[in-house]
C-alpha cells in the first residue's frame, strides 16, 4: 500500500544554489574516478582490520587484550567525530561546494598517518605499543573519514534516480574490493614472501616497511583521482544554504537529532550494528584460521583474497538486477543470510572432521569457490543497503526539507566504526578464552585452541548477522515512495527557484 503524505504540512526544501541548471549525465570517467576512491577505504580496511591486530599480536608480540582495546577505542573516537564531520560538510559554503575542501584536506595527512602506524619505535612496552597504536591509528581513521563520508555522501547527489544510485554503489564496491583484497593479494605474494627464518612470511617483522609504503601510495592516488575526477561536477552537486552555518551547535545537534529518528534510517542503523560487528571478527579472525585452522602459507591466502575480487566481479553486475527483481530490502536480507551460511560452512565441518585437511590438494580450490560465492552474496546485500541509506536522503527531506546527505552517511560511518570496534573486542575476547597465546608457534598451537575460536566465531558471526537482519525488516522505502520523494522535492525546488526570480523582477506589475 503506497504510503499517504500530505505535502503541505512539512518544510519546503531549500533550492540548489545552481539556478535553473541542469546538471549533465554523468560520464564513464566521472562514474569511474568517483568509484575509484574506494580504493583507499578498502586499503585502509583490509589493513586495519586483518593484518594490525596480527602484526602487534603475532610480529610483535603485544598482548591480544591490550591491541585489540587499542583500536577499539580508535574507532570509538572516530565514531564519536564522524557525525560532527558529515554535519559540517552539509553546511559549508565554499567555492568548492561542501564536499571536496574534505576530500582535498585529506589528500596528504592520511597516507602520512598511515605510514606511521606500521612503523612504531623499537622496543616499546605493551602499554607504550598500545598507545602508539591508539593515536596513529585514531588519526588515519579520522582523516580518512572527513574523505569517505563526502564521497559517500555525493552518491545521493549525483543522481536521484532509484536504479542508477545501486549502480554507482555497484562500481563503488568493486573498487572497494581491489582496495581490501588486491592491495592483500598483492602484499602476500610481493612482501609476505617466505624466507627461511619465517616459512610464513606474514610473520616477518621486516615485511610490514614494503607493505606500508604500498598502501601509502594507493591511499593518495585514489584520493586525488576521485577528487579530481569529480571536480567538474561541482557546479551541479547540491549547495549548502546559506542559513544552514547559523545558530550554534544546538541547532545542529537539534537537526541531526530529527534526521536521525527517520525510520527507514533507524532501520539500517540496527542493521549495520551488528552486520559489521560480524564483518571487524571476519576481518580479524581470518589470518587466524587460514594460518593456524588450513596451514596456508602466504602465498596460498594471497589466492584466497582474490577470491573477494571474483565475488565483487559478480555482484557489481548483479546487485541493481536483484534490486529491481526483489527491491532492495529483501535482496539485502537474502542475501545477507545465505552469504554467512556459507561462508561458515569451511569451519563447521572442520570442526566436524568433514573437511579436507591442510596440505589436501582440494582444501585451497574449495576454499576459493566457498568463497567467491559468500563473498558475492555479501556484496550484494551490502551495495544495496548502502543504495538504501542514499535513498534515505530523500525520504528525510521530504519531511525536515533538509537534504542532510553527510549527516546520514557520516552517522553510518559511526555507525560501521563503533560496530568494527565491538568486532575486534569480541575478537581479542575469543582469542582469551580459547587460551591462544601471543607470538605462538604454529607447532604449539592445539586442537582445543583451534576448536575454542572455531565455536565462538560460527556462534557470535551468524548469530550477529540474524538479529541484524530482523533489524532491516523494518524498512519501508520502496521504489514508488523513493519516486513520489524524488517528485515532492522537485515541485518544491521549482516553486522556490520561480519565487526567487519573481522576487529578483520586482514581482509582478499590479
Amino acid at each position: 500500500m503506497a504510503l499517504q503524505m500530505d505535502d503541505s504540512a512539512v518544510p519546503q526544501a531549500r533550492p540548489m544554489t545552481v539556478k535553473g541548471a541542469m546538471a549533465p549525465a554523468l560520464t564513464a570517467r566521472t562514474r569511474l574516478a568517483y568509484a575509484a576512491g574506494a580504493v583507499a577505504s578498502g586499503v585502509k580496511n583490509v589493513s586495519f582490520s586483518a593484518y594490525l591486530m596480527f602484526f602487534y599480536n603475532q610480529v610483535l608480540g603485544i598482548p591480544a587484550g591490550i591491541v585489540s582495546a587499542a583500536l577499539a577505542a580508535t574507532l570509538l573516537m572516530d565514531a564519536l567525530i564522524d557525525p560532527f564531520l558529515g554535519r559540517l560538510s552539509d553546511v559549508t559554503r565554499s567555492r568548492w561546494g561542501r564536499r571536496h575542501p574534505f576530500i582535498y584536506a585529506a589528500l596528504i595527512p592520511t597516507p602520512i598517518f598511515f605510514l606511521m602506524v606500521w612503523t612504531p619505535p623499537a622496543d616499546l612496552t605493551g602499554g607504550q605499543a598500545g598507545l602508539w597504536v591508539f593515536l596513529t591509528a585514531m588519526v588515519t581513521r579520522v582523516s580518512i573519514s572527513a574523505f569517505e563520508i563526502c564521497t559517500q555522501a555525493m552518491t545521493a547527489e549525483l543522481t536521484d534516480d532509484y536504479r542508477e544510485r545501486t549502480r554507482l554503489f555497484s562500481l563503488r564496491y568493486w573498487f572497494l574490493y581491489i582496495g581490501q583484497y588486491g592491495f592483500s593479494a598483492a602484499a602476500l605474494l610481493v612482501f609476505f614472501t617466505p624466507t627461511p627464518e619465517f616459512p610464513r612470511g606474514q610473520l616477518n617483522p621486516d615485511s610490514y616497511s614494503g607493505f606500508a609504503i604500498l598502501g601509502s601510495v594507493m591511499i593518495f592516488m585514489a584520493i586525488l583521482v576521485c577528487g579530481l575526477g569529480t571536480h567538474d561536477r561541482i557546479p551541479f552537486l547540491r549547495q549548502a544554504d546559506k542559513a544552514d552555518g547559523a545558530g550554534g551547535m544546538g541547532r545542529h545537534f537539534k537537526e541531526m537529532a530529527s534526521a536521525f529518528r527517520n525510520r527507514a534510517f533507524l532501520s539500517i542503523l540496527g542493521f549495520g550494528i551488528f552486520k559489521f560487528t560480524a564483518i571487524g571478527l571476519y576481518a580479524a579472525s581470518a589470518l587466524y584460521f587460514n594460518t593456524y585452522l588450513f596451514g596456508l602459507d602466504a602465498s596460498q591466502i594471497a589466492v584466497l583474497t582474490i577470491d573477494s575480487v571474483v565475488a565483487a566481479t559478480i555482484a557489481a553486475p548483479l546487485a541493481p538486477v536483484m534490486s529491481q527483481w526483489l527491491g532492495k530490502r529483501t535482496s539485502s536480507l537474502l542475501f545477507a543470510i545465505l552469504g554467512v551460511a556459507i561462508g561458515l560452512s569451511p569451519l563447521l565441518l572442520a570442526y566436524l572432521g568433514l573437511f579436507y585437511a591442510p596440505g589436501d590438494p582440494l582444501l585451497l580450490p574449495t576454499l576459493f569457490v566457498i568463497g567467491a560465492i559468500y563473498g558475492a552474496m555479501v556484496a550484494i546485500s551490502l551495495i544495496n543497503t548502502s543504495s538504501m541509506l542514499a535513498d534515505v536522503v530523500e525520504d528525510s527531506a521530504v519531511a525536515t526539507g533538509r537534504h542532510d546527505a553527510g549527516t546520514f552517511f557520516a552517522a553510518a560511518s559511526f555507525m560501521q566504526q563503533c560496530s568494527t570496534a565491538l568486532g575486534l573486542v569480541v575478537s581479542g575476547l575469543i582469542l582469551t578464552w580459547s587460551d591462544f597465546p601471543a607470538k605462538v608457534d604454529p607447532a604449539q598451537v592445539t586442537p582445543a585452541m583451534i576448536d575454542g575460536l572455531a565455536v565462538h566465531y560460527m556462534v557470535s558471526s551468524f548469530g550477529l548477522w540474524l538479529i541484524g537482519s530482523a533489524f532491516l525488516a523494518f524498512y519501508p522505502i520502496t521504489r514508488e515512495r523513493h519516486e513520489r520523494n524524488v517528485e515532492i522535492l522537485k515541485a518544491r525546488t521549482a516553486q522556490a527557484r520561480a519565487q526567487e526570480a519573481d522576487n529578483f523582477s520586482g514581482g509582478p506589475i499590479r
